[in-house]
């Protein structure tokens, strides 16, 4: 057990069935009344983000997560092959259990798989991914305008806004946290 004062980002606890992480707390002492942590927490499982008051002292259930770290092989039709980097087991995931982060997803990618009792409820990937560019419309004189963007179909699969100076064949670099295109690596 955890006390609601001791709830700080990154802390995953069990609530109403669920596994939870801090993404943000304060701890409020009014000066009428008692103490209590207003928190931002996020279901582990779904993404979904609340807020939550809790009384001070209040507890709640800590929950333990564990990593490993796999490397993706490769995809067949909705299955994605992981490698376990100790054991050279391999584990095969739905594409749905990946979300939105299987267009991220390039042979020989290290992730952090994140299991909670046995079952896995969630993938870490790097926080940028570097992927080729095979599709985007070609760049005319005047495309200049500042904040400008145009779409860019990626190796993976994953389309993304990019400036009007990426071009076939250009590798970048993608925020995974975002879907959002972070620079030019080359081509």
């Amino acid at each position: 057990m955890i006390s609601s004062n001791d709830l700080r980002p990154g802390i995953t606890f069990e609530l109403e069935g669920a596994v939870w992480v801090v993404v943000q707390f304060q701890h409020v002492k009014p000066g009428k009344g008692a103490a209590f942590v207003r928190t931002k927490i996020r279901n582990v499982e779904t993404g979904n983000t609340i807020e939550r008051t809790f009384r001070a002292g209040e507890r709640v259930n800590r929950a333990y997560l564990d990593r490993k770290q796999l490397q993706f092989l490769y995809a067949v039709k909705d299955e994605y092959t992981f490698m376990d980097m100790e054991s050279y087991e391999q584990v095969v995931l739905k594409r749905d259990e990946l979300e939105d982060t299987a267009q991220y997803l390039k042979e020989n990618t290290i992730a952090d798989i994140v299991y909670y009792k046995g079952k896995h409820i969630g993938i870490e990937l790097p926080l940028f991914v570097e992927l080729a560019v095979v599709e985007t419309e070609p760049t005319f004189r005047g495309d200049t305008a500042a904040g400008s963007s145009k779409p860019a179909k990626l190796e993976t699969g994953a389309i993304v806004q990019v400036p009007f100076f990426v071009e076939i064949g250009d590798v970048i670099k993608i925020d995974t946290r975002s879907g959002n295109y972070y620079e030019r690596v080359g081509k």
